[in-house]
């Protein structure tokens, strides 16, 4: 039916008047639907529909705006009546459809994050090229007499084609020892002929029965849980909680076999690219093949190849980062948000949002179960399962080891050599290991040399000209860098303030430093390093991670790039620099972060057999983060950090929100945001804190100030904003406004 009007879409809503040539007047009816494009506008646009096309909501289209064709969605909603003579036709329809739950998915998103809806929508259709058909794939076979010249190369390419199959014109030449020319001149000579073959698959289909594991009682009872939310069809959210090494991986394999068997889809999203190395190939042996992939390391082939594969429900099942979640699956069944914790699920820019939290959204739309799984669970995630809003599995036991022993080195008792970051201690505990065959890992969340370089002779303080933040020096590279906004200089022989020479100081440790220290420290010894700012591909980085699952790598030194998801089987001690780092921060969950961070790296130690150790250096063992991390006892933390979060009325027993003001000048900033502030609507329970400069006070060159709005659990804290930010003038000029509802970074 064209221009389909029972479900809003493609109604009738233009009439124009014609002269029928007689002197009588005419009425014809222009069908038009409401279709929205992925650029920063609200609401939908009224488009003609063709009297060649047939259009139903959820159609991919090209349609004119302005001077451009732009990509659009026909979208839920009666159209607006346009007069004649303004209303475009839609250009064309495309080869996609958005089914009517991801449509709803985009519309509540834009809700809740206070977002555009057309932006929402770009994020879903940031693959144009698949839209179109796909190309099929050149081959080559044999057609016709054997050639009148007969040459080695030529009958060793005919022997292999005899069998009748076309071939790809590369790999035949490559079977038969012979260069594409052979190939190609057996097509001219007409003994080959070029055909077309269908593109193969992006990925083979897994099989749920392939291997399945041997689990653990805890295991299978775990397994079976998760099974019945995938058998039940319906939503709900399961937390899935276990000690590091636990097998919450295979438990939740478990609950994706199901899924597979019952004709469903499946999304495995996880925080960082780097975690995907391992768990491909995890996923590989337990379903005979890999699952697609998405995250910005793939090619922009296989971009457009995964996106109309899983549209089509011929991907099966996708593991990705938070993208991930726009991916227009037809028939999702499970979804699953490993590390569940991790604050790499928070998009900081655009459309801010928690892939974490959409993914239970996703979930609850399209009516399937969602597992969050993770051995430190965000304090947010533990207290739905307190309250019964989620389902609590848990896993309290290591597979085939025993947890690691964690203690701690008091920096003030036991402190390094002057110039020097290791404690003896700490030194002794990795020639013990090493001398043992085993591996060590020294972890320090933080990257380059050192954070900080100074003149010892002026003071000066080398800054980044377009943040409030120190450049850090990347001894390796030979620059100083900042890790805002990418600003970068050569490191300079002299101070540019005084022209001291041989006066810079390097100020605090970075890994990069603890590794030069650690080649004086241990000179016959095989070290690794591991940071972002060493990888130069997922290649790379996969490189690395094989030469220390090989056991080739005596010593490793890396951030937060090693400190979860990771099974090394050889690593038998894990000793952290600086553990005091982030409980210095003003950020209210400082606490929780530290806790994660070093259960989690610590957690990689003795992974696979007894006899793991962590050792922890810092300056206040009686933090009672540190306590809890050396003694195991992470109910206590849990039942601590939960109190304090309640009675200060902080998520997740209560609201906030965060509105960033920035622009071009101090003064411009400052006043906007003190101008929005005294126009905040009073309401009962809502308090509004600042406008206050904001810590990092300069990013890319643009001044900052943060407004913080609390507000009570049951408060509807989108429409009150939506009331605010109506009442304030608009942000004209250079100034911007970014409103960030359950903000995690503070910065």
């Amino acid at each position: 039916m064209r221009g389909r009007s029972d479900n809003g879409a493609g109604s009738a809503s233009c009439l124009d008047d014609k002269d029928g040539g007689d002197g009588t007047r005419g009425v014809v009816m222009t069908m038009t639907v409401s279709v929205l494009v992925p650029v920063a506008v609200a609401r939908a646009y009224t488009y003609g529909v063709p009297d060649s096309m047939t259009l139903e909501a959820g159609d991919v289209v090209a349609v004119p705006l302005g001077p451009r064709t732009v990509l659009g969605v026909v979208w839920d909603g009666a159209p607006d009546d346009v007069p004649a003579k303004k209303l475009r036709d839609v250009a064309e329809k495309l080869d996609g459809h958005i089914g009517e739950k991801m449509r709803r998915f985009v519309d509540w998103i834009a809700d809740y994050t206070l977002s555009h809806r057309g932006t929402v929508l770009r994020m879903l259709l940031r693959v144009p090229e698949a839209f179109g058909p796909e190309k099929p794939v050149p081959a080559v076979r044999l057609a016709g007499k054997p050639p009148e010249r007969m040459t080695p190369a030529r009958k060793r390419v005919l022997e292999i084609a005899a069998d009748g199959l076309a071939w790809n014109k590369g790999a035949l030449a490559q079977a038969a020892g012979a260069g594409p020319s052979v190939v190609e001149g057996l097509v001219e000579a007409g003994t080959l002929e070029r055909v077309a073959l269908p593109p193969a698959p992006v990925v083979d289909n897994p099989d749920p029965d392939y291997a399945p594991p041997t689990l653990s009682d805890d295991q299978e009872a775990a397994a079976r849980q998760l099974r019945e939310c995938v058998d039940a069809d319906a939503f709900s959210v399961a937390l899935v909680e276990g000690v590091t090494g636990a097998g919450k991986t295979e438990v939740y394999f478990e609950a994706v076999a199901q899924a597979l068997k019952a004709g469903r889809q499946v999304l495995v999203l996880v925080p960082e690219i780097s975690l995907t190395t391992q768990f491909l190939d995890r996923f590989e042996a337990r379903f005979g093949t890999r699952p697609g992939e998405w995250h910005s390391g793939i090619t922009p082939r296989t971009r457009e190849r995964t996106w109309r594969g899983v549209a089509k429900g011929q991907v099966r099942a996708v593991v990705g980062a938070r993208s991930a979640l726009f991916l227009p699956f037809p028939e999702l069944g499970l979804l699953v948000v490993d590390e569940e914790h991790d604050p790499g699920y928070k998009q900081e820019e655009g459309v801010i949002y928690s892939a974490r939290d959409m993914a239970v959204v996703r979930g609850m739309i399209g009516g399937f179960p969602v597992l969050l799984s993770s051995a430190t669970p965000s304090i947010e995630s533990r207290a739905n399962a307190e309250r019964g809003r989620y389902l609590h599995v848990t896993l309290p036991d290591r597979f085939g080891a025993s947890l690691p022993d964690i203690k701690a080195i008091d920096m003030r008792a036991d402190p390094p050599e002057r110039g020097r970051f290791l404690s003896p201690v700490l030194i002794e505990a990795v020639k013990e290991t090493i001398s043992g065959g085993e591996q060590a890992l020294l972890f320090l969340n933080r990257r380059g040399y050192a954070p900080l370089t100074l003149c010892r002779k002026c003071g000066f303080r080398f800054e980044c000209p377009n943040c409030s933040a120190w450049l850090v020096d990347h001894r390796f590279r030979r620059e100083l860098q900042c890790h805002h906004c990418g600003h970068s200089i050569r490191r300079p022989e002299h101070c540019p303030n005084c022209d001291a020479e041989d006066s810079l100081v390097a100020c605090g440790p970075g890994v990069e430093r603890i590794a030069e220290e650690a080649a004086d420290l241990f000179p016959d010894i095989r070290i690794l390093m591991l940071s972002s700012d060493l990888i130069g591909s997922i290649s790379d980085l996969r490189q690395r991670f094989d030469m220390i699952e090989r056991g080739e790598v005596d010593l490793v030194i890396g951030t937060q790039l090693v400190a979860k998801g990771h099974n090394f089987p050889h690593l038998a001690l894990v000793g952290v620099i600086d553990a005091d780092i982030g409980l210095a921060s003003a950020d209210p969950r400082a606490a929780e972060r530290t806790f994660q961070l070093l259960q989690q790296v610590t957690g990689r130690a003795g992974r696979h057999k007894d006899g793991g150790r962590g050792l922890i250096q810092t300056f206040d063992p009686e933090h009672p983060v540190m306590k809890a991390i050396i003694s195991g006892d992470r109910e206590a933390f849990y039942a601590r950090e939960m109190e304090q979060r309640e009675r200060s009325g902080l998520p997740p027993f209560g609201r906030l929100a965060a509105i960033v003001v920035s622009g071009r000048t101090q003064a411009e900033a400052s006043g906007y945001a003190k101008a929005l502030a005294r126009v905040a609507p009073r309401a009962e329970g809502v308090r509004v804190l600042g406008p206050a400069e904001a810590p990092l006070a300069v990013v890319r060159g643009r001044h900052r100030f943060r407004i913080l709005v609390k507000a009570p659990r049951g408060f509807d804290l989108q429409a009150w904003l939506r009331q605010w930010i109506a009442a304030a003038a608009p942000a004209r000029g250079g100034l911007r406004v970014s409103i960030d509802v359950d903000p995690v970074s503070f910065l």
